[in-house]
């Protein structure tokens, strides 16, 4: 794959992971949890954003690993890269906390 292309599939993908948990109310896209009338818990929305940036991580140690070498990252980079991912959930949290409800 192409730097460029790789690049640009880890940034559409991130944004896609960032807020796939705040627009539907299932565990990881798959899974009911229990009544379907009642909302997700902001705690457990939390975990699945965690774990879609480690495995968002892993994918992009791949892509790197598969076009070079891989440059060694301290603990800086991944307090950066956790921020930007924050601010990517942004508009799924608006979606799914702030928008105003009309009935």
């Amino acid at each position: 794959m192409q730097l460029s292309a790789a690049v640009w599939s880890l940034i559409l993908l991130a944004v896609l992971a960032a807020n796939l948990p705040f627009v539907n109310q299932r565990l990881f896209v798959v899974f009911r949890l229990g009544d379907s009338s009642k909302k997700k818990p902001f705690w457990l929305r939390l975990l699945e954003l965690v774990i879609y940036y480690c495995l968002l991580a892993v994918i992009a140690y791949w892509l790197e690993s598969s076009i070079g070498s891989v440059f060694a990252q301290r603990w800086e980079f991944f307090v950066i890269t956790v921020c930007i991912f924050v601010v990517l959930a942004f508009p799924g949290f608006v979606f799914q906390y702030l928008r105003r409800k009309h009935s």
